[in-house]
């Protein structure tokens, strides 16, 4: 079965809305393109590297609609080889609309999202969730994503579509490997989606049920 990874990038407060440029996602949001001065090296080459595999695009309409009108005219070799990447492989838009699919390779999904998700999974090894928040929102609603890749930047926004905004269930994660920083202050942390659901405790007992 394959794994579907969900590359997201978020300030503090978790605002992931509209990080790459103005107008990306403007509906009265004042910090479009917050991310471009805190993009460094390090940040470049472990979103190259976490795309090593990669054989499947799955993306909500807005940034379908942002990487079809950029990506296919950029040269084969930019950005480590993301165009040519981006080009080649399929692409999968999920839309409850009429979306333009000029973009080759692109295919939009069938209104039972869940379950055109499960089906992606019998096709494809490692299909990448970019941004889509909406859609983020429905993947993590239904525990339909296996790795989250969250990239963590020094700002705090105040305004803007969170991560987690209402989508989400209770879901234990499994820190995959130590966090990589960056000299601009952005954290990255792998997770996995693991079994079950948060378990609580009693921080003033120990482990045995004791008064620590």
């Amino acid at each position: 079965m394959g794994i579907i990874h969900i590359d997201l990038f978020a300030t503090l407060d978790l605002v992931g809305q509209a990080p790459g440029a103005p107008g990306e996602d403007p509906d009265g949001f004042p910090y479009g393109g917050w991310q471009a001065p805190l993009f460094d090296e390090t940040v470049g080459e472990h979103v190259t590297a976490g795309m090593r595999g990669m054989d499947a695009l799955l993306l909500g309409r807005r940034t379908y609609d942002i990487f079809a009108g950029f990506w296919p005219d950029q040269e084969d070799g930019v950005d480590g080889g993301i165009a040519t990447l981006f080009n080649r492989i399929p692409k999968y838009v999920a839309s409850r609309g009429n979306p333009d699919l000029g973009w080759a390779g692109s295919t939009q999904l069938r209104p039972d999202l869940a379950g055109a998700v499960r089906e992606l999974r019998d096709r494809h090894e490692h299909i990448h969730v970019i941004g889509s928040l909406n859609l983020v929102q429905t993947l993590l609603r239904e525990r339909l994503f296996d790795r989250l890749d969250l990239w963590i930047f020094p700002l705090v926004l105040g305004v803007g579509k969170k991560v987690f905004d209402g989508g989400a269930v209770p879901a234990n994660l499994t820190l995959l490997e130590p966090p990589v920083t960056s000299a601009k202050g952005a954290v990255l942390l792998r997770y996995g989606l693991a079994a079950g659901t948060p378990a609580t405790g009693d921080m003033a007992r120990d482990d045995r049920g004791a008064p620590a």
